[in-house]
């Protein structure tokens, strides 16, 4: 089956598809449809943030969203992945090496050194992708809740 994709930068259509995405591959339940447009509507007039979807005949099939930040070890900045996933029936069809492609691409653009991500314990299926595309495991996330 040849399917047309395109990966684009989000658009406001979008967000209740993204959504969805967050709550049913990446198991975020707290990624209601209204908590998903507020951020997205935040985040849209910050050239710091970028999210990239997998479209396909006007369907959102997938998403890549990132943060470009500074740290004093990566002067140039860096790209946090805050986000990557494509909906079962579309994975192992080319579509998350073609969003990791666009945030690479971006990167390049930006100058930055470095992209990293942080991804669940569970997620076994995208370690090795990551490690396919030749990311390095290098540490443990930590995080704690300040609410």
């Amino acid at each position: 089956m040849s399917m047309d994709i395109v990966i684009r930068e989000i658009e406001c259509k979008d967000y209740e598809s993204v959504a969805a995405i967050w709550r049913d591959v990446l198991g975020i339940l707290t990624a209601t449809d209204e908590n998903v447009i507020g951020t997205y509507e935040k985040m849209k007039n910050d050239n710091r943030y970028c999210t990239f979807v997998a479209d396909i005949n006007g369907a959102v099939v997938g998403f890549a969203t990132i943060v470009e930040t500074l740290a004093i070890d990566h002067p140039n900045g860096y790209i946090k992945m805050n986000g990557l996933a494509v909906l079962p029936a579309f994975q192992r069809c080319g579509i998350g090496t073609m969003l990791m492609g666009h945030v690479e691409k971006l990167a390049e653009e930006r100058n930055a050194s470095v992209i990293g991500l942080a991804s669940g314990f569970q997620r076994t299926g995208a370690h090795r992708f990551y490690e396919h595309l030749g990311y390095q495991k290098l540490s443990f996330w930590f995080r704690k809740n300040v609410e």
